[in-house]
């Protein structure tokens, strides 16, 4: 009885030791899934770091919001005599529209975040509770903005053109016309009178008449000359082209719907026709592009005189970029520049400078970013095609052109020359002769720049991963003048938060570093072992370069928070490198062959120096392109690879334009055989979910299909979450995306067990 006695108690024991662990484990498992809920809103813990400038007359001054609209003041800021004050008495300000709206406006600062100029800068106009004003800088006498007729209203005015969607319409240069389309054919509308002209009538539907971004022939789809006669537009064939489905799963009945897609390897493509329309008597001109079939267009600029038009030219497979001008009279082309592509840059840009050509003020030169030593570098042109010098050299890449000042001879470009922080992003300015190459920017990190138009001064707004981000104002030489804003961060020690941590690993060959980031939960221990994510899209520039808000990706902060260890690492891969030399050379001609043996490797030599990293329990996610990478790493190495989440993710090397850069199907098979995840699927050991919207037009449906296929034959258990009208990126809304998250962190906490 005894015996039973003392069993009974040591079980109680035992038992009441458990259950006190187990409630500790709840208690601390609790604290964390609070830690990553919070994590998932990193962003509202940094405030400010970043200005809008509205430069003003004089070309270098400007003004600025900041502060919540609570407190909102607008700072004007004089470079030229380095002063910085708010550019209105707001108490005398609120005093004055306090009797105009016969009521105290709300809040302490200023009523409005935005206003226009007037009368030489001396008053602005502002609106306030719907109503606008106008208010005189001198005597603060507000008054009420004179009444705009219906007729005014429903004008379309050059100011209220430009705020519409820019591929939707676009506006003369002279401000007097807004190109547009209408059931598939151009149509101009007056700015004076709404009064509208149809310039063609021949467009149908996929053959049609495209006006601004097209997802199979690029973007900048229509121009106008500079005097505001004649517009380049394509017309563009869709016909032989793939389309896919894309099917209503959520009504009554189900409907099939039937998209476009940019290009599959070894199906026809979509075929463009150039023109260059007059508007005034409605006479077209065909451009004569050459014979070559299944080209693309992309349309550059016009000539300053407008008696050229410049446009990029390149094969369905990109093996050549051909630089071409065509006469504006008669439709007659010459090639100005061909460039054989061997590194990657962009032929359409958001920003001036992202694509090769800049063309000069003085329309007879220009400068060409290229890669043919290995590294990106600027040329000096003649528009004849005559190279006149480099303009830059040296084992670095350049990245963009940011400015030219011809007056004074200076090219200011970014690039990155730091041999030890190789992603970090600089400005610096060369002149035309290839001399004076000076770095302008200091602090580590990512540096984006915006000149003055005067070009006289430029605010750089600057970060890196472990540095919030701050503007600073300098001269055009690189001198600091003032720092105008830095982030605040002190809200993230509410986060226990530290910054990520850098790292520099070797390639599976030995001897390419290899950089990236590594991210830590806020209750490190190093004694303990934790399970290990990696983010698989390749291209560390994404993740490296930047900082404050961007520096922490939200999800990979988040999720660490649940006692993961998360990091990105860029391998060697030759569709997105930016590194140059022989990290982009040994690449060549392949996707798919290297980059696995590189994160096996990032693995195992991060492993060496961290014990605490649990290579028995290893994840892997991406999206898109990096979902690609995310299968592969499942399949590639399955013993190093325990559970993957693929969202959006390319299977098909032969379904998807991505691969393009390994050339035709036809004369390159071996490599298109290489690089596709579907005769892999037999390899899968681990827990692989896919994740897939069904109307996602840039990795089609069909891709999660065809792995499914590949990994049913092979007998292979995998998870898929469809998601019904998801395109390739997620909706707007809290819902979506609130589900997308969970199902993720589900997944990873399931099959590693942090």
């Amino acid at each position: 009885m005894r015996w039973i006695k003392n069993t009974v108690i040591a079980v109680l024991l035992a038992v009441t030791v458990l259950a006190g662990g187990l409630r500790a484990q709840e208690a601390k498992q609790s604290e964390r899934e609070a830690m990553y809920r919070r994590y998932l809103e990193f962003p509202s813990y940094v405030e400010g770091g970043s200005i809008q400038p509205h430069w003003m007359a004089d070309g270098s001054s400007f003004w600025y919001a900041e502060g919540a609209s609570a407190n909102t003041v607008v700072y004007k800021v004089d470079p030229a005599a380095n002063t910085k004050g708010p550019l209105f008495d707001t108490a005398r300000l609120r005093r004055a529209l306090a009797e105009a709206l016969g009521h105290e406006p709300p809040y302490q600062g200023l009523p409005f975040p935005e206003f226009t100029f007037l009368d030489a800068e001396e008053a602005v106009k502002f609106t306030a509770e719907e109503k606008e004003f106008i208010l005189p800088l001198d005597t603060y006498t507000i008054t009420p903005a004179p009444a705009v007729s219906e007729e005014e209203k429903n004008r379309l005015t050059p100011q209220a053109s430009a705020s519409l969607p820019w591929y939707e319409e676009v506006l003369s240069p002279d401000g007097r016309w807004i190109a547009t389309v209408k059931d598939y054919n151009l149509w101009l509308k007056s700015t004076e009178d709404g009064s509208e002209v149809q310039l063609t009538s021949d467009g149908i539907k996929d053959y049609e008449w495209w006006l601004g971004a097209s997802p199979l022939s690029g973007q900048d789809m229509v121009t106008w000359s500079p005097d505001s006669s004649t517009l380049a537009i394509k017309k563009v064939d869709y016909r032989r082209a793939p389309k896919i489905p894309q099917v209503e799963w959520l009504g009554l009945r189900e409907e099939v719907k039937w998209a476009n897609f940019d290009r599959k390897p070894g199906l026809p493509i979509a075929q463009a026709e150039l023109f260059l329309i007059d508007i005034r008597s409605g006479k077209r001109v065909r451009v004569d592009v050459g014979d070559e079939p299944e080209q693309r267009m992309f349309l550059v600029q016009w000539s300053p005189d407008g008696s050229e038009l410049l446009f990029f030219r390149t094969g369905s497979y990109r093996p050549n970029l051909v630089l071409m001008a065509t006469d504006a009279t008669t439709g007659s082309t010459r090639v100005v520049l061909v460039e054989e592509r061997s590194v990657r840059f962009r032929t359409t840009g958001a920003k001036p400078g992202e694509t090769p050509f800049t063309l000069l003020e003085d329309g007879k030169r220009f400068l060409w970013l290229s890669g043919r030593s290995g590294w990106r570098h600027l040329y000096l042109y003649t528009l004849s095609g005559d190279l006149i010098r480099p303009v830059t050299q040296g084992q670095f890449p350049v990245e963009r052109v940011v400015r030219v000042d011809e007056t004074t001879g200076w090219v200011y470009f970014t690039a990155r020359d730091d041999a030890e922080r190789l992603y970090d992003t600089h400005l610096y300015r060369v002149n035309l002769e290839g001399n004076g190459f000076t770095r302008l920017t200091e602090a580590p990190g990512e540096h984006e720049i915006s000149f003055a138009p005067s070009g006289q001064f430029f605010l750089d707004t600057h970060s890196s991963v472990d540095r919030p981000p701050a503007v600073e104002l300098r001269r055009a030489d690189g001198k600091l003048l003032r720092t105008l804003a830095t982030a605040d961060v002190a809200a993230l020690k509410e986060l226990l938060w530290t910054p990520p941590e850098e790292f520099v690993v070797k390639a599976a060959d030995g001897k390419t570093d290899l950089h990236g980031v590594l991210y830590k939960p806020f209750d490190f221990d190093p004694g303990k072992k934790y399970p290990v994510i990696l983010d698989a899209y390749p291209a560390a520039r994404s993740f490296l370069g930047g900082g404050g808000r961007e520096s922490a990706p939200v999800w990979h902060q988040a999720m660490t928070q649940l006692g993961f260890i998360v990091f990105n690492v860029d391998v060697r891969e030759p569709a997105l490198s930016w590194r140059g030399g022989e990290f982009d050379r040994v690449t060549a001609g392949t996707i798919g062959r290297y980059e696995v043996s590189d994160y096996v490797a990032t693995l195992t030599g991060l492993a060496a120096e961290r014990p605490y990293m649990d290579l028995s329990r290893v994840g892997v996610i991406g999206l898109s392109y990096g979902g690609y990478h995310a299968i592969r790493a499942m399949l590639q190495a399955p013993d190093v690879f325990h559970v993957g989440v693929a969202v959006a993710a390319i299977t098909d090397s032969y379904g998807h334009p991505n691969f393009y850069v390994l050339g035709s199907p036809e004369g390159n098979k071996e490599a298109f055989e290489e690089a596709s995840n579907l005769s892999l699927a037999g390899n899968l050991k681990g827990k692989l979910l896919l994740v897939h919207g069904t109307h996602d037009t840039s990795v089609p449906f069909s891709h999660v299909m065809k792995m499914v296929d590949a990994l049913t034959r092979a007998g292979k258990p995998y998870d898929l979450l469809v998601l019904p009208g998801w395109g390739h990126w997620y909706p707007d809304t809290e819902v979506w995306e609130r589900y997308r998250l969970e199902a993720y962190r589900r997944y990873f906490q399931e099959h590693l067990k942090p």
